[in-house]
C-alpha cells in the first residue's frame, strides 16, 4: 500500500510485534548437500496452520534484485523463485494449506490501474534516464583519461513483464505447477498439505484473493476459528488486511528492511561511492593475493515475524475508553483504527495535505477520534461500511488545526536545514587536508590481526607523493586532461564542493503563509478555491473513495469502474455536508480483459509484450489514442525532495475510448494471444498421501463435468467446488519440466484439479468480528510494556519469541573476552542481531549437556576454519570439540555446543557470501553494555 514509512513508525510505536524468525540451515555431507526436514517442529517453537504468499512480493526480488547479482536468464529466475519459497516454507512449516497467490488479470479495478500506469510509466521513464546519465558520465571519464572496465552489453531485464497477461507471467504459472508437483512427491513437510495456486489467470489482487478466500472460509460452518494464520509479504496494507479479518492468530512474515545497503558502482564496480561521484579511478587491491577482487559485501536477508495478536494487544490498550454513551466494542474500535489509516495513503487515494505519517499524523487522529468519539454516539464503521456524519465529524476536528500543523511543518524543516548545514561545515572544517592510502592508510585502533609487510616502500611513498601534489595543485572542481593542463570542461564531480546546501524545487504553495488554500487549488487543480461546486466534487470524489477503499478491505470489490479522477487530495477543512454524500456504487460492472489491462498501464516503451497491432496504438501518430501514451511526462514533486516521491502527472485512461480503439485489432489475435486473454481460476493441488487425494482421482475416472462440493472431513475443514482440469497433474503421469536445468517428474503421485470458493449473495455481508469458540492467544505485553518501565523502575523486556516462558541462556563477559581476543578481524562473523535466540532455550530437544575438558580449550580455539565457501567461519559456541575418555567438563560459557546431527539457528549460522564480518571488540563491548545496563537475562555467577 502506498504508506511510506508506515512499517517504521509501527514497528517504533509498537516494539514487541517484531519477532526475528529462527531459520535452520541445510548442512552438506561430503560435498551433497542434505535436504530441511520441514515435518519436524518447527524451531520457531510455534506451529502454523495456513501459509499464504503474496507471490509478486517474491517475484521481483527474485527476478531484478537489488543486492546481488541479476539472474542471466529467464530460467534462472524461476529456479530462484523456488530457492525463496522453499526457504520461507522452511521458517514457516504450515501443517494444513499453503496458498500462492499472484496478481491476476485485471488484478485490481480502474483505483488501482491508475496507480499501476504511473508506477510503470515512472519506472519506464527512470530507467531510460538512468542510462542515458550513465553513459553521458562514462564518455566524460574517458574523455578526462579515466579508466573503466568495458561496458558489458546485456538486455536489460524490463521488470513491467510481470504483469498479468504477459508471456513471462504465463510460463511462471506452468513452472509453479511443475514445482508443486515436485514437491508433493519429494518433501515429507508437503506430505498432507493441501496447495492452492491461484495464477495471473484468476482476477485479483494477491493479497485480496488470499483475503477474499479466508473471508469466505470463516462464513463455513465447518471453519475452525483457531487456525493459525501466516501471510508472506512486504506492504504494508497486509498489516490492515490481517487485522480487518479479526482473526486471533494472525502472524505476517517478511524481509528485514536494512536501510543505506551499500551498492556498486554501475560504472566502475567499485563500492564506496555512486555513478555521480564515480572518477574513473583503478582498483584498488582487495587482500593479500587480491582474492576478494570480484566480491560485493552483503549479507543473506533475514526474515521477521510481524504478531498482529500482540499488535491487538496494543491497540486494545490505546483505544479503550471510559464513560463512553454506548458499549465498548474493541472490534469495531480496531475497524475505526484501520479506517483512519487510509487517511495518511494507499494505493488508491492520495493522503490529506495536512497528514504526513512521519508527523504523527495517526496518533494526532487516534487523539482526535478519542475525543470526539462520545459525540459522535458511536464507531465510524461497521463491517466495512462508513458512517459520514460521524467522520465529518473527526475530519473537521484535523481542519480546525490544519493551519498549525503547516506552520510547524516549516519551522521542523528549517530547523532540520540548519542542524545539516551546521553539521557539514563542521564536517569540512575537520576534514584533514591529506590521508594517505595503500599501505599506509590508518589502520583502527586495537586490530589484533598480524601486521602486513610493507612492499616495496620506496615505490609507494613516491606515488603517495605524486597524488598529494597532483591534488594540491588543482582545485577540487578542476580535472586535469591527458597532457597535464587543466580541463575547461570542469571537474568529473558536478556539483559544487563549496555549496552548503543542495538546491530544492521552488514551492509555489507555500502552506505555511495566509492564503494557503488559494495557492492550492489554483496550482494543483487550475481552479479558483472560492469554485465552491468544484471543490465539492473534488470532495465528494474523496469520500467515494473512502467508502470504496474499505468495502474492499472488508466484503471484497464494490466496483470495478470506480476511480478518484484526480492527481491531488482536498484539504480536510474541505469535509463540510459530507453526511449526504452518496456511497452507493454501481453494480454489475465488467473489469478490463488481460490484454486490454496491459494497454491500460503499459507506456509505450514496454509494448513489446503486446501484439504488433496492438503496440502500433501506442506509438502511430495517427492512433486514436495515441495521447494515453505519451513520450514524457511532468513529476510534480509537491513539496518532496525527491522524484520517487513526487506525483506522476499522467493523463487519465478514458475507457469507452481504449474498448472503441481496441474493437479494431481484436481479430489480429493469435489462438495463443486468445487463451492469455482469458479468465481462469484456481488450481488445488494434493499429495498421494493426503484424504482427498482419493476423492479427487475418483471424480477423474468417473469424468464427472459437473462441480463438486470438497468433503470438509477430507481436507481440514475447507469448503469449496471442484471440478475437473484440462491441464491437470495426475498420477502415474509423466510432469515435464517447463524449466531445461530441472528434471522432468517420472514418478508422480501428486493430482491437481479446479477450485472455487463458496459462493455467497451479491449483497451477502460479511461480519467483522471474532468469530464463536476463538480463543483469545496468551497476552504477551508485561505489564510495564506500554508505559515502557515496571513499578520498581527497571527498564522493560519485552518477549523475544513466540514462547513466553522460554529460559533465558547467555555467554557471560569472559566469554565474549576469550571470543574477542581469539577470533582474528579479517575473517566474518555472524552474530549481526544481538537479541538472537540462543542455543540451549528451548530445553529438550536442543540443549547440550556438559562435555570435553579445560586443556581442549586452546586446541578448541585454534582450529577454526570456514566449513563452506559461500558461509564465514563457524562461531566458537557451535565447534564441536574432540572427545576424550575421562574427559572433565567445559566452562560455563561452553555448555551449548550443538550437536553436530541437532538444529542450529539462522542467527549462529554463518553469513551468506560477501557478509559484512563483526569485529569481536563489538562483541565484547556490547556484552558489557547489555550487563551494565541491565541485560534482559540474569547475571553470570
Amino acid at each position: 500500500m502506498g504508506v511510506p514509512a508506515f512499517f517504521r513508525w509501527l514497528s517504533r510505536k509498537y516494539p514487541s510485534i517484531i519477532v526475528n524468525c529462527i531459520e535452520e540451515k541445510a548442512k552438506e555431507c561430503n560435498g551433497v548437500k542434505v535436504p530441511i526436514d520441514t515435518s519436524k517442529p518447527n524451531p520457531n517453537e510455534v506451529e502454523f496452520d495456513n501459509l499464504y504468499l503474496d507471490m509478486n512480493g517474491i517475484i521481483h526480488p527474485c527476478t531484478h534484485p537489488e543486492d546481488k547479482p541479476a539472474p542471466k536468464n529467464e530460467d534462472e529466475m524461476m529456479v530462484a523463485i523456488f530457492e525463496y519459497i522453499d526457504r520461507i516454507f522452511n521458517i514457516v512449516r504450515p501443517r494444513r494449506l499453503l496458498y500462492m497467490a499472484i496478481d491476476g488479470v485485471v488484478s485490481a479495478p480502474r483505483a488501482k490501474m491508475n496507480q499501476q500506469r504511473s508506477r510503470r510509466f515512472r519506472a519506464s521513464k527512470e530507467g531510460m534516464e538512468a542510462a542515458e546519465e550513465k553513459q553521458k558520465i562514462r564518455q566524460e571519464i574517458l574523455a578526462k583519461g579515466g579508466f573503466l572496465p568495458p561496458e558489458e552489453v546485456k538486455e536489460r531485464f524490463d521488470s513491467n513483464c510481470i504483469t498479468p497477461g504477459t508471456e513471462f507471467m504465463d510460463n511462471l504459472a506452468k513452472c509453479l505447477r511443475y514445482y508443486i508437483a515436485d514437491r508433493l512427491n519429494s518433501d515429507p513437510g508437503w506430505k498432507n498439505l493441501t496447495v492452492i495456486l491461484s495464477d495471473a489467470s484468476a482476477p485479483g489482487e494477491g493479497e485480496h484473493k488470499i483475503m477474499d478466500y479466508i473471508r469466505r472460509q470463516r462464513a463455513q460452518p465447518n471453519h475452525d476459528p483457531n487456525t493459525h494464520h501466516c501471510l508472506c509479504g512486504a506492504d504494508a496494507d497486509l498489516i490492515m488486511l490481517g487485522l480487518a479479518t479479526h482473526e486471533p492468530n494472525f502472524t505476517i512474515i517478511r524481509e528485514e528492511f536494512k536501510p543505506n545497503k551499500p551498492k556498486p558502482c554501475a560504472l566502475c564496480n567499485q563500492m564506496g561511492h555512486e555513478v555521480k561521484d564515480c572518477q574513473g579511478l583503478p582498483r584498488e587491491k582487495q587482500g593479500k593475493h587480491d582474492q576478494f577482487a570480484d566480491t560485493v559485501p552483503v549479507s543473506e536477508q533475514e526474515f521477521i515475524f510481524i504478531r498482529l495478536c500482540v499488535l491487538r494487544e496494543y491497540l486494545e490498550r490505546e483505544l479503550t475508553m471510559a464513560s463512553l454513551p454506548f458499549t465498548f466494542d474493541f472490534e469495531r474500535s480496531v475497524d475505526d483504527w484501520v479506517f483512519m489509516c487510509f487517511f495518511v495513503g494507499n494505493d488508491f487515494l492520495p493522503h490529506l495535505p495536512s497528514l504526513e505519517i512521519r508527523e504523527g499524523a495517526i496518533d494526532r487522529l487516534v487523539n482526535i477520534y478519542k475525543n470526539v468519539v462520545h459525540k459522535t454516539g458511536g464507531y465510524l464503521t461497521e463491517s466495512g461500511f462508513v458512517n459520514l456524519q460521524r467522520v465529518q465529524m473527526i475530519m473537521l476536528a484535523v481542519g480546525e488545526v490544519e493551519d498549525s500543523i503547516f506552520k510547524k511543518r516549516k519551522d521542523d524543516d528549517d530547523n532540520f536545514k540548519r542542524r545539516q548545514k551546521e553539521k557539514r561545515k563542521r564536517l569540512k572544517r575537520d576534514q584533514p587536508s591529506f590521508i594517505p592510502g595503500g599501505q599506509f592508510s590508518p589502520q583502527a585502533l586495537g586490530n589484533r590481526s598480524s601486521p602486513q609487510a610493507i612492499s616495496n616502500p620506496r615505490q609507494a611513498a613516491f606515488e603517495m607523493r605524486m597524488h598529494q601534489n597532483s591534488t594540491t595543485s588543482a582545485s577540487p572542481n578542476t580535472s586535469l586532461t591527458p597532457d597535464g593542463s587543466p580541463s575547461l570542461g570542469g571537474g568529473i564531480k558536478r556539483k559544487c564542493e563549496d555549496s552548503d546546501s543542495e538546491p530544492e524545487p521552488e514551492d509555489n504553495i507555500r502552506l505555511w503563509e495566509t492564503g494557503w488554500k488559494q495557492r492550492y487549488y489554483k496550482n494543483k487543480f487550475d481552479v479558483d478555491a472560492s469554485d465552491e461546486k468544484f471543490r465539492r466534487k473534488v470532495v465528494q470524489s474523496y469520500v467515494e473513495g473512502l467508502c470504496w477503499v474499505l468495502r474492499y478491505y472488508y466484503q471484497g470489490c464494490a466496483s470495478w469502474n470506480w476511480y478518484y479522477p484526480f492527481h491531488y487530495a482536498p484539504f480536510a477543512s474541505d469535509f463540510e455536508g459530507i453526511a449526504d454524500m452518496p456511497s452507493d456504487f454501481e453494480k454489475g460492472s465488467k473489469p478490463f480483459k488481460p490484454l486490454e489491462q496491459l494497454m491500460g498501464v503499459f507506456p509505450a516503451a514496454s509494448g513489446n509484450f503486446l501484439p504488433p497491432t496492438w503496440r502500433k496504438l501506442m506509438t502511430d501518430p495517427e492512433s486514436s489514442i495515441i495521447d494515453f501514451y505519451p513520450e514524457d511526462f511532468a513529476i510534480d514533486l509537491n513539496g518532496k525532495k525527491y522524484a520517487w516521491q513526487g506525483v506522476a502527472l499522467l493523463p487519465f485512461v478514458d475507457e469507452r475510448r481504449l474498448r472503441a480503439a481496441l474493437e479494431e485489432v481484436y481479430p489480429d489475435l493469435t489462438p495463443e494471444e486468445s487463451r492469455r486473454n482469458s479468465l481462469g481460476g484456481d488450481v488445488l493441488f494434493v499429495g498421494k498421501h493426503h484424504p482427498l487425494c482419493d476423492f479427487i482421482v475418483e471424480q477423474y475416472k468417473s469424468k464427472n463435468t459437473e462441480a463438486v462440493d470438497i468433503p470438509p472431513e477430507l481436507c481440514h475443514g475447507i469448503q469449496g467446488k471442484l471440478t475437473l482440469n484440462d491441464n491437470a497433474v495426475l498420477p502415474d503421469q509423466v510432469v515435464e519440466s517447463p524449466v531445461p536445468m530441472l528434471r522432468d517428474l517420472t514418478q508422480n503421485s501428486a493430482v491437481s484439479i479446479s477450485f472455487k470458493d463458496p459462493q455467497f449473495a451479491e449483497d451477502f455481508v460479511f461480519k467483522a468480528t471474532v468469530l464463536p469458540g476463538a480463543k483469545k492467544p496468551a497476552p504477551v505485553l508485561k505489564p510495564g510494556d506500554w508505559e515502557k518501565t515496571n513499578n520498581d523502575g527497571r527498564p522493560w523486556r519485552p518477549q523475544l519469541g513466540f514462547n513466553r516462558d522460554r529460559k533465558p541462556v547467555h555467554l557471560d563477559q569472559s566469554a565474549f573476552r576469550t571470543l574477542g581476543h581469539t577470533m582474528p578481524r579479517d575473517r566474518a562473523m555472524p552474530g549481526m542481531y544481538p537479541n538472537a535466540v540462543p542455543l540451549g532455550a528451548y530445553g529438550s530437544p536442543y540443549a547440550r549437556p556438559l562435555m570435553g575438558s579445560p586443556q581442549q580449550i586452546p586446541k578448541l580455539l585454534s582450529n577454526l576454519r570456514p566449513q563452506e565457501s559461500w558461509r564465514g567461519p563457524t562461531p566458537l559456541f557451535q565447534q564441536t570439540p574432540q572427545r576424550t575418555a575421562g574427559a572433565a567438563p567445559l566452562l560455563a560459557w561452553n555448555r551449548m555446543v550443538p550437536a553436530p546431527n541437532q538444529f542450529q539457528p539462522a542467527q549462529y549460522q554463518g553469513l551468506g557470501p560477501m557478509a559484512y564480518p563483526q569485529r569481536p571488540e563489538d562483541r565484547m563491548d556490547r556484552g558489557r553494555q547489555v550487563g551494565e545496563k541491565g541485560s534482559t537475562q540474569p547475571s553470570p555467577p
